[in-house]
């Protein structure tokens, strides 16, 4: 195998992951052509059939085989109406997350045309900035339990675990992704003034990490207002960093800001070792083998792939691509418009060239 070869796993999943996640792969066949780049992608087939025919979900020896043997994941989406209990789903997803080490949810938000925000008079330059959100501890841990469960006097706890080690390496990592790409901002959110304890270590460790950083601005908000600020004028930001329940809402939100679901991609990174990369919707069952899912999430989550990879003028033009057929609304018709999943595909690989 060339040094220079990428391997990577490709783990479709469920609902209408296979399909998105197959138009993702088109485009990344269309790109080994016009950029010359070597990829190999290697198709896994875990997710729910899987885990209902054999009972297996991450096979032993997964997350093994993942770290020395390939240099990046694209998944598509887990979840299934017949897996109730999402075992699967949670054992593959949140298995490889913290099982790699995965600490860093990056998500970007960019408006790619001004007719797709639901924001009246938003401009495509006032949405464009970046959030980090901690993937390995948080509210997300799974700590807590049950105390007289099923009885008129039942107590739930849910605890959120935050660590310093935790803490610090994803603010270094937001003032480092702002340095590194011109970012002029860093905003923390948090809910400090409510919890104490964990705001109290995001705080010090914020203005700790910022001090080395002293070219950027950083500034802090709590979190609810921060949602209203995000509606009401989110061309204020440049770097978002948070924890994982927040920020797992404020890219929700970011993804409503910017068109929608269907459009926004993620990274699940650990710099220097192999990464998670998947589109931020979920399965979607009610859409699977319609051809009604938008393929531009995962479309647009391969390039950030390929930008991780070292790839980045590959990864510029697929997001031009996108730009350009959503501006000639070669879309979906949760965009407005009337297009399938793969017509959107071929109308995007079909705009992607060497230049």
């Amino acid at each position: 195998m060339p040094a220079d070869n990428k391997r990577i796993a490709v783990i479709p999943g469920d609902g209408i992951g296979p399909e998105v996640i197959g138009q993702a792969m088109r485009v990344l066949e269309r790109v080994k052509e016009t950029h010359g780049i070597e990829l190999e992608l290697v198709h896994f087939d875990w997710g729910a059939d899987k885990y209902l025919n054999e009972g297996i979900s991450l096979p032993p020896g997964a997350l093994e085989m993942l770290s020395s043997e390939f240099n990046a994941i694209l998944a598509g989406a887990f979840g299934d109406p017949r897996v109730t209990s999402n075992k699967h789903a949670e054992d593959i997803l949140l298995g490889m997350r913290r099982g790699l080490d995965l600490y860093i949810n990056l998500r970007p938000v960019r408006l790619l045309d001004a007719r797709l925000t639901p924001l009246r008079n938003a401009r495509v330059e006032d949405i464009d900035f970046v959030v980090f959100r901690e993937n390995t501890e948080g509210a997300y841990c799974g700590a807590g339990g049950f105390l007289r469960k099923g009885t008129s006097e039942e107590i739930a706890t849910q605890e959120e675990l935050n660590t310093r080690r935790g803490v610090e390496r994803i603010i270094v990592a937001a003032f480092e992704y702002a340095r590194a790409n011109g970012r002029k901002r860093v905003t923390m959110a948090d809910k400090s003034n409510v919890q104490r304890f964990g705001g109290d270590l995001w705080q010090r460790v914020f203005k700790e990490v910022a001090a080395d950083y002293s070219e950027l601005e950083a500034n802090h908000q709590y979190v609810d207002a921060m949602a209203m600020f995000m509606v009401l004028n989110p061309a204020q930001y440049d770097v978002i960093v948070s924890n994982n329940l927040f920020g797992d809402i404020l890219t929700d939100l970011g993804a409503a800001i910017q068109g929608g679901l269907g459009l926004a991609a993620s990274g699940n990174i650990h710099p220097g070792r192999v990464s998670l990369f998947e589109p931020v919707h979920g399965s979607a069952p009610p859409l699977a083998g319609k051809g009604k899912a938008n393929p531009v999430g995962a479309i647009l989550t391969s390039a950030m792939m390929l930008e991780y990879l070292g790839h980045k003028k590959a990864s510029e033009a697929i997001g031009k691509a996108v730009s350009e057929a959503i501006s000639h609304d070669e879309t979906t018709p949760d965009l407005g418009g009337v297009l399938s999943t793969e017509q959107v595909g071929t109308a995007i690989l079909q705009r992607i060239n060497g230049d």
